[in-house]
């Protein structure tokens, strides 16, 4: 018995749909499920990873600034693998992608290559820390109090109170002094007296200022002694050590107090002076 073209047609119909549904929906529907799985699975891993990182440059005592922007990094990186991981899944060819991804960063690189090297510079500031976060330095063509080091710049306070940002390349790029550096500084002060006067008096007198001055360390000992033979004085070298934080009002005291003494007890602290000679008209 014939079928009737109906049911013919109908039976057709269901064989290709069947064949449609095991050629392209079932793999398609498996790729999309494992790429989905890839994805979430591979984003969950990614928050552990990134947090057991930050753990770890925590206990490393490195600065939040650094553990912040590094744990940016590794996150971004660590995303951009998985989305290639599901994107292959689905069969996209990512070795294009890759090669535009490469291409894109170098652009941008060379456009922001003055930033990236400020970036590094900041990098390297945060990891190697010659100064922090309150020492008086002068770096950067700039001298001040380190009020905040970031990324890209580090900001500075002057003595007269202005604010210097300045970016980080030029900084690590030149020398920098730490005058906070170190729990102790030296005073180098010079001080001349008239080759009329009594050197031996004049250098007591010296000693004697440094000694009445409790914020002057005992040791290491004052220097005093004449260090030159000048056009128009005789030129004493003084070098006290004092604490960091005394340094500015110790320099300043001693200026103050020495010229006074000398007054007082008749050594002349010259200047330079130029004689005269006229001759006489016949």
């Amino acid at each position: 018995m014939e079928e009737l073209p109906e049911l013919q047609e109908l039976s057709m119909s269901a064989d290709e749909i069947s064949k449609l549904v095991d050629t392209y929906v079932i793999p398609w529907g498996l790729n999309i499920i494992f790429a989905l799985l890839i994805f979430f699975i591979g984003k969950a891993l990614v928050g552990i990873i990134v947090k057991l990182v930050k753990k770890l440059m925590g206990k490393a005592k490195m600065d939040s600034i650094l553990v912040n922007f590094i744990g940016s990094i590794v996150k971004t990186v660590l995303l951009l693998f998985v989305v290639i991981a599901a994107l292959d899944q689905l069969g996209v060819n990512t070795t294009s992608l890759i090669a535009l991804i490469g291409a894109a960063g170098l652009a941008i690189g060379l456009a922001l290559q003055g930033s990236l090297q400020n970036l590094a510079s900041g990098v390297m500031l945060i990891v190697f820390r010659p100064f922090t976060d309150g020492d008086f330095v002068e770096a950067g063509g700039a001298t001040g109090v380190v009020e905040e080091i970031g990324i890209f710049t580090t900001k500075m306070r002057t003595g007269d109170n202005k604010e210097i940002i300045i970016p980080n390349g030029q900084i690590f790029g030149s020398n920098i002094t730490n005058y906070s550096a170190r729990d102790t500084r030296r005073v180098d002060m010079v001080f001349g007296i008239g080759y009329d006067d009594d050197i031996r008096k004049a250098k007591q007198i010296i000693a004697d200022i440094l000694a009445a001055d409790e914020r002057i360390l005992k040791d290491p000992e004052p220097l005093i002694a004449v260090g030159e033979l000048a056009d128009s004085s005789v030129n004493f070298n003084v070098r006290p050590w004092v604490n960091s934080a005394d340094y500015w009002s110790v320099y300043f005291d001693l200026n103050e107090k020495i010229k006074l003494t000398f007054d007082e007890q008749g050594i002349s602290i010259p200047y330079p002076q130029m004689d005269v000679h006229h001759p006489k008209a016949d």
